[in-house]
């Protein structure tokens, strides 16, 4: 069955996803809802630990299944993800939705040249010869630019550069055309210059094989770079999400405003840094209502309360505010 090319890509509606032990629940995601489109990219924005890699992770069931607890409906194309089997998920996982880890050197297996790797990816997913797999890998590694080819597939992970061992994991994630790419985090352990080759790298990438892209970053910069769409994570919620340009120019969510003054910017030589006061809460633990109150400087007694609910504040820019816009 063809896909309906009139539909989103990707449809996750209400998503939730607890970890359980004898000791807590940890309420990593709450509720969370979003569509993307084909060749459109989406950022997940916010500290470490406000639910953006569980989130990544759960649309292709990486959570460990033992202690995960997934509620809500997730479709990838034509596929619930949420209804799959370990055995289903196997299929879809590098075929249609690939994935980029943060680390390279964790996801390559170190005994085996990084081209049998990609290679097997390639025969387990569509079944070629050895030789047309070796050929698509070959390919590949010319379309992320990686120097000497034909001599880099032979090459173990640990005989390359982070840079270089970045885009043959880029190789790997695209070697079975996936329509959906999934970055965590992809360039947070690369020098400055490598990762705005990175960066520009799969921003190529995506424009020119049409990907859906969703990608994960605490760094605020980064977002900027890569994304169509920013939603922010506060909490295991969207606290806010649109369009890019309007989340920079109109940022309505005192969290969101929190991250962007306390970047660094061009031009910020002797100036101190406004830096969210406190920390992330306890996600065991959650506070009532608005889970950034306690952190919030112009939070009410309201805002503890209730959760806020989504409110538009642009056609389509939302935040979950008691001090944004009157919903529409």
């Amino acid at each position: 069955m063809k896909a309906d090319a009139t539909r989103p890509l990707v449809d996750v509606r209400d998503l939730s996803v607890r970890f359980v032990s004898r000791d807590a629940t940890v309420s990593a995601v709450n509720g969370v809802s979003f569509a993307l489109d084909r060749g459109e990219a989406l950022v997940l924005l916010g500290e470490s630990g406000s639910g953006k890699s569980v989130t990544l992770r759960a649309l292709i069931g990486l959570n460990p299944r033992h202690r995960t607890e997934i509620g809500g409906h997730i479709r990838i194309g034509d596929d619930l993800i949420h209804a799959k089997s370990e055995r289903e998920l196997a299929d879809v996982r590098g075929g249609k939705v690939a994935m980029i880890f943060q680390e390279p050197m964790t996801a390559f297996d170190p005994v085996y040249t990084v081209g049998d790797q990609i290679a097997e990816t390639i025969i387990r997913h569509e079944g070629v010869s050895q030789t047309d797999a070796r050929k698509r890998a070959l390919d590949l590694f010319e379309l992320v630019q990686i120097p000497s080819p034909q001599r880099r597939l032979n090459n173990y992970p640990f005989e390359m550069s982070g840079g270089m061992r970045q885009r043959a994991m880029i190789a790997l994630a695209l070697c079975c055309r996936p329509s959906l790419l999934l970055a965590d985090e992809p360039t947070t352990a690369l020098d400055a210059t490598v990762q705005i080759q990175i960066l520009l790298l799969l921003r190529r990438l995506q424009m020119e094989l049409g990907m859906a892209v969703i990608f994960v970053t605490h760094d605020v910069g980064v977002a900027l770079e890569i994304a169509d769409r920013i939603a922010v994570m506060y909490a295991g919620r969207f606290v806010e999400s649109g369009p890019v340009r309007d989340i920079l120019r109109t940022p309505a969510h005192p969290y969101t405003r929190g991250l962007f003054a306390s970047n660094v910017m061009a031009g910020m030589r002797g100036k101190l840094l406004q830096a969210i006061p406190g920390s992330p809460p306890d996600l065991s633990r959650l506070p009532p209502g608005c889970s950034f109150a306690p952190r919030c400087t112009l939070a009410l007694p309201k805002c503890s309360a209730a959760v806020p609910g989504e409110t538009f504040v642009g056609t389509q820019h939302q935040a979950r505010c008691v001090l944004a816009a009157t919903p529409v």
